[in-house]
């Protein structure tokens, strides 16, 4: 059975008697875009700073490849990371600074070129090489730190709130394509953002944090649909909480006995159980009804 690009073990991480991840244990199956979301303080950026090597855990074991890498620094992780701040360097060429790692490893000139000029014509910038870094509008710059980061060939490439820099109409342009080269490479993304909408846009499977805990894990679909928890039902997008207790089943669908009448209850319930429904907004369809499924709301005067 194949590792997982990445597995975190009982991991966990604590700052001077506050506990930032609480005995996280996640798997990331090789070759998808596993998105890390949630409030700020959750716990997704530790996570990502544990994966790559800047923070060490307190307690639990990091492997990358079915490897250990617990004890290992950045420099000997099979990782890169796109930086909010995209950490460009201004002397450089766009060409120099896409080719930098591949330098730091001890690559050739020539191996560096041809590897830049085919990690920029992979996004887009084919033209751009002799560029300096601060011509560049903040997309493009996204772009070239993309692919400096991608020239290494890194197992697992990490990137944190890489667009949160960008406007609303950029950000949404870099979201289909970073999502279309990592289909095209089949490399690992491991991405840390706080928009719901990014998340559900670009992910193969979303892990939800809330202080310091998974929430909830699975498929964009499955987390907004049948959300894990309470949490998970109102930070993923608008959502009605509905308070009911669980009635007799009639036949084989479970009801829930609420302030709206009964209402189906896909995930059953034991009679009696208190449950609570999350409805969102666009799964409220109109439709003709009986005098009987009035719902009374109290007196009222007609004026």
């Amino acid at each position: 059975m194949e590792a997982p690009a990445v597995e975190l073990i009982g991991v966990s991480r604590r700052y001077e008697g506050v506990t930032a991840l609480h005995a996280i244990d996640l798997a990331v199956p090789r070759g998808q875009f596993m998105v890390l979301l949630g409030p700020s303080g959750s716990g997704k950026t530790t996570i990502l700073s544990i994966i790559g090597g800047f923070v060490e855990p307190t307690s639990g074991v990091v492997r990358i490849g079915g490897a250990d890498v617990t004890g290992l620094p950045p420099a000997r992780r099979p990782t890169a990371t796109v930086f909010q701040d995209y950490a460009l360097f201004p002397h450089m060429s766009v060409a120099g600074n896409v080719g930098f790692g591949l330098r730091m490893r001890g690559v050739g000139a020539a191996e560096r070129r041809a590897c830049a000029a085919a990690m920029l014509e992979l996004v887009g910038l084919a033209s751009f090489g002799n560029r300096r870094v601060h011509a560049l509008s903040g997309g493009q710059q996204q772009r070239v730190a993309l692919a400096r980061a991608l020239a290494v060939e890194p197992a697992v490439l990490l990137l944190d709130e890489p667009l949160g820099a960008l406007d609303l109409a950029l950000r949404r342009q870099m979201q289909d394509e970073l999502k279309a080269i990592q289909r095209r490479l089949g490399t690992t993304f491991v991405h840390v953002t706080h928009d719901q909408e990014e998340a559900m846009s670009i992910a193969d499977q979303i892990c939800l944090l809330n202080h310091g805990r998974i929430e909830d894990l699975g498929p964009p679909e499955r987390v907004y649909l049948r959300p894990a928890s309470l949490f998970a039902a109102t930070f993923m997008g608008e959502s009605n909480i509905i308070e009911g207790r669980v009635a007799a089943a009639a036949g084989r669908e479970v009801l829930a006995e609420t302030p709206l009448g009964r209402l189906p209850l896909p995930g059953g319930g034991a009679p009696g159980e208190t449950v609570r429904l999350s409805l969102r907004p666009e799964r409220i369809i109109p439709g003709p009804a009986e005098a009987g499924d009035c719902v009374s709301l109290g007196e009222g005067v007609v004026v």
